[in-house]
């Protein structure tokens, strides 16, 4: 991976990193939006503290563990990812209690559109502030979009010490297993 300096890191705030998504995947992965790494080489979760990559292999997802460049074969997987803010920052604090509200409209329209069988949002107090949804908890959700399924996942962040890769593989893994049936 390439190396950034800090001014070119800085010079990715702001920036949209295009979707992997196509009509009726599997799994819609939704981050809470693009770090400045991840806008920086156009490669979602791109930062390499992120457990992203790692625990999508060790749930069964994919067959090996694909690096951020390689993002574009998780189609031929029937899954995708897409943000729930496109804006890039460096901390998703940054972020205003009502861009979270427009990216949750945002992204219901996108799912209503693309019609995956699951969306997985990445990050229960994302989901929370996206939907307006105070209770929700890790694991599916009652709300669904359309025909869509929603499951909320462990932010696979470095700073979330709370999961492991192994127990954040699990939670995964029970996503795999109701997005297979």
């Amino acid at each position: 991976m390439a190396r950034f300096t800090p001014a070119e890191l800085e010079a990715a705030r702001g920036r949209l990193v295009p979707d992997v998504a196509a009509d009726g995947l599997r799994v819609l992965f939704c981050g809470i939006n693009p770090g400045l790494m991840t806008a920086a080489t156009g490669h979602h979760f791109a930062r390499p503290g992120n457990r992203f990559w790692p625990v999508l292999h060790l749930s069964g997802f994919t067959p090996r563990q694909l690096k951020p460049a390689e993002q574009e074969e998780l189609l031929s997987y029937g899954l995708g990812i897409t943000n729930v803010v496109p804006r890039a920052t460096a901390r998703a604090d940054e972020l205003t209690a009502e861009e979270y509200r427009e990216g949750g409209r945002r992204l219901a329209r996108k799912v209503a559109r693309l019609r995956p069988r699951w969306l997985a949002v990445v990050g229960v107090t994302a989901y929370r502030a996206a939907f307006e949804d105070r209770t929700a908890r890790i694991g599916p959700q009652e709300r669904t979009i359309g025909d869509t399924r929603v499951w909320v996942l462990p932010n696979p962040s470095g700073l979330n010490a709370h999961w492991t890769a192994r127990t954040m593989a699990e939670e995964f893994a029970r996503l795999r297993v109701a997005a297979e049936a």
